[in-house]
């Protein structure tokens, strides 16, 4: 199937775009979007709909003729309603290999080679006998990337991490990593944003790490545009891909990931039911700021592209700018 001019390699996607001062739901076809009432879902609501996503109704739906605007003409924003967000941390196993590797070499005697191999025998182990390592973030954090990123000023190393979400259907609660992608409704993609000085507390170490603040000021989650059906994305093989003013900063796979999808699903879904709409993000790959010593500045653009789900461009602007 060949990538349409929305991005995404599937016959039709959902949105959410502003009309007025209102929030609509949206089915996306190629270059046109067209309105979704509760009638059209069968559902009250979007997320109801994705707890028994009919999609051959909203198949039927893309193939009428009438009520399709223009897309260019609507301003999308982040198009899921998430009660809970799950994140996952160190899940890409060459990111996590060069981390590691990193950190041995610094503090022991072995070689960079004897490192990473090292490293990769501790990460082949953790994801053959380990569990994914999950925290959570804040839903008021979603937004869509209409909404420009606004730099808080008590930083200068606020970083990047494109990631995989997926976005869940059917509540899921205690499920087996089998039966984990029947709970799996779609999914889009998230720039989780960092400040990477918050990261850890330095008042007392012993606490570790501080995920509140370094992860969840205003508008640190940029999502979307698309929410892409589960029958049309492969999540196990997608490219990964991130731009800043145009230079490639992450370019990987999602075949790398430590965790795979059932596994992420099954393992977060041990502790507490996941919801419809929910949002479970997968991890970053290498190439954030931290490795390129570079961070984010007022001016820049981001632009995120994840096979299959469409393009994502956030703009940074300095908080206070523009009356953010």
């Amino acid at each position: 199937m060949t990538t349409t001019s929305h991005g995404t390699t599937a016959p039709f996607a959902l949105a959410r775009y502003r009309q007025g001062d209102s929030l609509r739901l949206g089915l996306v076809v190629r270059d046109r979007i067209r309105p979704l009432a509760p009638e059209d879902l069968g559902a009250p609501s979007l997320n109801d709909f994705l707890a028994r996503p009919e999609w051959d109704r909203l198949a039927a739906l893309a193939e009428t003729a009438e009520g399709w605007m223009p897309l260019a003409d609507v301003t999308l924003t982040a198009p899921v309603e998430p009660r809970q967000v799950l994140q996952t941390g160190a899940n890409y196993r060459q990111h996590v290999i060069e981390l590691v590797a990193a950190g041995l070499t610094n503090n022991s005697d072995r070689t960079p080679d004897e490192a990473r191999e090292a490293a990769a025998k501790m990460m082949d182990d953790r994801a053959a006998n380990g569990e994914p390592y999950f925290f959570i973030g804040l839903p008021a954090c979603v937004v869509g990337d209409d909404v420009p990123l606004a730099l808080p000023p008590y930083s200068e190393v606020h970083d990047w991490e494109l990631e995989l979400a997926v976005v869940i259907g059917r509540e899921a609660f205690r499920v087996s990593r089998e039966d984990a992608l029947d709970h799996v409704a779609g999914y889009t993609m998230v720039n989780d944003i960092t400040t990477r000085d918050l990261v850890f507390r330095k008042d007392m170490k012993e606490i570790g790490t501080d995920w509140y603040r370094a992860k969840n000021a205003p508008g640190f989650l940029p999502t979307g545009p698309f929410l892409v059906p589960a029958p049309y994305v492969d999540g196990s093989n997608l490219s990964v891909r991130l731009e800043l003013n145009g230079d490639v900063m992450q370019d990987a796979s999602t075949s790398d990931l430590l965790f795979d999808i059932p596994a992420l699903v099954s393992g977060a879904s041990q502790t507490m039911p996941l919801l419809p709409g929910d949002i479970l993000l997968t991890g970053s790959p290498a190439g954030n700021g931290q490795h390129w010593k570079r961070f984010l500045r007022d001016g820049d653009v981001m632009t995120g592209t994840i096979e299959g789900l469409g393009t994502q461009v956030v703009r940074c602007i300095a908080e206070g700018v523009s009356g953010v």
